[in-house]
């Protein structure tokens, strides 16, 4: 086993797709020479060359369209986001389109895609550049959404949507880019719809998507001194979602804490603590249920602002404390 970084875990995973399916092909702005926006194909285009590694025009509509068309027609195309943000551009081709066509034509068109995009904060790039969207897509019936926290992870998941016949939203996090863990050197995958329990704990559940998983971790160190053992759960996939994990976890632990950066109102942070309440282990539980997760605002520039506007490690330290203070 060796350790490498999440960017290189996904660039691995694109490699060895791309060489075992000539059907596979990537799209986006500056993938090509350039290497992608924070470096993740880069090196690709002297392997595959510029049909299979195709960089395109500013538009993200129209990259989104192409990849739904071809996929219709027996390719595999992972079609790049350069930010998250701008699947606004691209949404009618992904909601309407992407996500409808396999169900419309009662099954006889497939849409196998993978929407690769970087998405959240601690980049100080500011409003437009920053957000976590990844619950517009897990609202939409049709789609599959994959949220990976670690290198380990993106690279088995990877495989995972690649190979799957429906389209898949497939989100990184900036800020895991540069995280590192054990990747296996060869090909594996991880099944979609499978969470993973990050850190096994007796007193509080803490469910945590994307770069929290990581601030969680980090916070399970400093409660371990305070005598405080929390069990971390990742959900890696959002839709679709292992309810079952959650609420054994719940079921054991009594308390649940919920951590996500996208903001609060009407965002996944609330899927996830219904699963807990409108399950059997809403009757295990010693205190309410507390949701972390962004403040109402757009994003700051400002690194001091940004960071106040999505929960940080003292924040889960501090929500954890005052849940068992309480029993």
């Amino acid at each position: 086993m060796r350790e490498i970084t999440y960017a290189e875990a996904v660039r691995e995973a694109l490699s060895e797709a791309m060489r075992e399916d000539e059907a596979v092909f990537m799209l986006g702005e500056d993938i090509g020479v350039y290497g992608g926006a924070f470096g993740v194909s880069r090196g690709m285009v002297e392997e595959f060359g510029e049909e299979r590694i195709r960089s395109t025009p500013i538009s993200e509509s129209a990259i989104a369209g192409a990849a739904v068309g071809s996929a219709m027609t027996g390719m595999r195309p992972i079609f790049e986001i350069q930010f998250s943000d701008f699947i606004t551009i691209a949404l009618d081709q992904i909601v309407n389109q992407a996500a409808k066509i396999r169900y419309m034509y009662g099954g006889k068109a497939r849409i196998p895609l993978v929407m690769r995009t970087p998405g959240g904060s601690g980049t100080g790039a500011a409003a437009q550049h920053s957000q976590s969207l990844e619950n517009w897509t897990a609202h939409i019936p049709g789609l599959k959404v994959i949220q990976p926290a670690t290198a380990y992870d993106a690279k088995g998941l990877l495989h995972a949507a690649i190979e799957d016949d429906n389209p898949v939203m497939f989100y990184e996090h900036k800020l895991c880019y540069r995280t590192s863990s054990d990747v296996p050197q060869e090909k594996y995958t991880i099944p979609i719809g499978v969470a993973d329990i990050k850190k096994v704990g007796t007193d509080i559940t803490v469910v945590a998507t994307g770069i929290m998983v990581h601030k969680a971790l980090a916070a399970a160190d400093i409660l371990h001194e305070k005598n405080i053992s929390i069990e971390i759960v990742d959900p890696r996939t959002l839709v679709p979602l292992d309810k079952q994990t959650i609420i054994d976890s719940v079921m054991k632990t009594g308390r649940a804490v919920v951590v996500t950066e996208a903001v609060k109102r009407s965002g996944f942070s609330a899927e996830l603590a219904s699963v807990i309440s409108e399950s059997e282990s809403f009757d295990f539980l010693d205190a309410p249920i507390v949701r972390l997760a962004g403040a109402e605002i757009p994003m700051p520039y400002h690194p001091d602002l940004e960071k106040k506007a999505v929960p940080q490690v003292e924040d889960i330290v501090e929500a954890c404390c005052k849940l068992m203070a309480d029993k």
